[in-house]
């Protein structure tokens, strides 16, 4: 083997890197070439080329066509790898590619021809326009290759009045059902506090009308008048705590067909009874305190005798003769004992005398006058003033009538208070509000329509309550008042004459709307 083939390649350390590339034999220039095979029918390609040359502008069949080139039509509608002067009719022939010098020159071209594909308007070689270049140049300006796989975006503003009517058509469908849910809701509260007793009864949703037994508690005093029923009798019970409501007394007495007389007399009794034991408890006599009276708030010794004597056994002139005696010989200074016998329920004993029962009720008035801090030398008038408030007002509207009062007394100004001038004519206990004419200007020494000032005496028994309002009238600049409701009390009070004359009108109109309320004796 000769020496030089058998001797491995040594390296030489000198050499360059490029002699390598320098020594490799020159490029084969590649020359594109076009398809024109037409594309399957149906194809995407066919599509394609259907919406192309529908968008693209005809071609000038008078300018030059390329020699052995595509049509217009092709060239719209195929991309190209290289465009420009190479692809163009004056490009050399495939046998002229083969010159080495030719095909480095057509290669460093592609860079320039790729920028002339962009313009308007390609350029051949010898200056003369390529129609079917400027027509694939022109035909979808900004066209990419991915705008084939993409569908064109959706037109904003042709999809949003769709949306629009259907977000309206909710709006419309809500507010339908908030009317709808409204109305029931509206109907159903309207049901309820028409019929909600009712209602609440049927399906036993409602508190019960009677305690349970085995609440009972405590005691009460209750007390039946001459000639008292069912009726009457079950409202004092109510009215003592001793029932749950005003009716279950008397419907239990309904219900079950019980008989009963009730005698008159003051009964102990316990809070929260029911209606069966209550009826047991009245008809046990070891329940009935004999030897026992009352006197009622508001009442008058007249209005009161009657009953003293009878639950107490005791002949009513005992009584009578008892009252008319010297108030002095009780610790009274006053001119009667009108106002000093204290509402409340009183038990002696057997074989107490008459004087013994009024000298305890008077006591007990001087109880509640020390208790209000009542100056003995003021004590008859601020009786005075508490009578005419307990007949004038309820209980929750004493400090105002007692401020009325006194603003009167203040300026001189005539009490004009009704109770006084019934009282003097002897009608107070008539059951009516408006005094008649005659009481009105009849000149007795109480009617305060005639006098300025207090009555010469009280008018009847004040309770705790009107005392301690006649000691503490509540500040205000009343002058008048009216009850303009006599079924809840409602009491309209005023400064001037015109707002008073006002709550008369609500007065009248109820008067007339309610002609059995107790308006007028007529």
């Amino acid at each position: 083997m000769p020496e030089r083939e058998s001797a491995s390649p040594q390296h030489d350390p000198d050499a360059r890197l490029g002699d390598l590339f320098e020594n490799l034999p020159d490029p084969t220039p590649q020359i594109p070439t076009v398809d024109n095979t037409p594309p399957p029918p149906g194809s995407r390609r066919a599509a394609r080329e259907a919406a192309t040359n529908g968008a693209t502008l005809p071609a000038d069949d008078s300018s030059g066509e390329s020699q052995g080139g595509p049509s217009d039509e092709d060239t719209a509608t195929r991309a190209f790898p290289i465009t420009g002067g190479a692809a163009g009719a004056d490009a050399a022939p495939t046998g002229a590619a083969t010159d080495p010098d030719a095909a480095r020159e057509a290669s460093a071209g592609a860079g320039t021809t790729g920028e002339a594909a962009s313009s308007s308007t390609a350029s051949r070689g010898d200056g003369v326009s390529d129609p079917a270049v400027a027509a694939t140049s022109t035909a979808v300006p900004g066209a990419r290759l991915e705008d084939l796989f993409h569908a064109p975006p959706e037109d904003d503003a042709g999809s949003r009045p769709p949306k629009k009517k259907r977000r309206k058509g909710c709006l419309v469908a809500l507010i339908i059902v908030l009317a709808v849910l409204g109305g029931i809701a509206a109907g159903g509260v309207w049901a309820w506090n028409t019929f909600g007793d009712k209602i609440s009864d049927a399906l036993g949703w409602g508190e019960p009308a009677d305690w349970e037994a085995g609440q009972a508690t405590g005691e009460v005093l209750v007390t039946i008048k001459e000639g008292d029923t069912g009726a009457p009798v079950s409202t004092a019970l109510h009215e003592a705590g001793v029932t749950r409501t005003d009716e279950v007394f008397y419907d239990y007495l309904v219900k079950e067909n019980v008989a009963v007389t009730f005698y008159p007399g003051i009964y102990r009794l316990q809070e929260k009874m029911t209606a069966a034991a209550a009826l047991e408890a009245i008809q046990n006599p070891d329940n009935k305190l004999e030897h026992s009276a009352s006197i009622g708030e508001g009442a008058t010794i007249e209005s009161s005798l009657p009953g003293m004597a009878e639950s107490l056994g005791m002949p009513i002139e005992d009584l009578q003769a008892a009252v008319d005696a010297d108030p002095a010989s009780y610790g009274v200074n006053a001119p009667s004992l009108e106002g000093w016998l204290f509402p409340a329920v009183y038990t002696f004993d057997p074989d107490v005398t008459a004087t013994q029962v009024i000298q305890r009720m008077v006591d007990r008035t001087n109880e509640s006058l020390n208790a209000a801090g009542v100056p003995a030398e003021d004590a008859e008038r601020i009786l005075t003033i508490a009578s005419i408030i307990q007949r004038e007002g309820r209980t929750a509207d004493f400090a105002k009538v007692s401020r009325v009062i006194q603003n009167r007394l203040d300026i001189d100004m005539k009490l004009q208070m009704d109770s006084t001038a019934q009282y003097g004519y002897g009608s107070l206990h008539e059951g009516v509000v408006s005094s008649s004419a005659e009481a009105l200007e009849d000149p007795n020494d109480w009617n305060t329509y005639v006098h300025t000032g207090l009555p010469v005496t009280p008018i009847a028994s004040p309770s705790d309550a009107a005392i301690k309002a006649a000691m503490n009238p509540e500040d205000g600049p009343w002058l008048y008042f009216v009850t303009i409701n006599l079924a809840t009390g409602e009491t309209q009070f005023s400064e001037t004459y015109e707002e008073h004359l006002q709550g008369v009108a609500k007065w009248e109109q109820w008067c007339q709307e309610n002609p059995d309320g107790g308006c007028s004796a007529g």
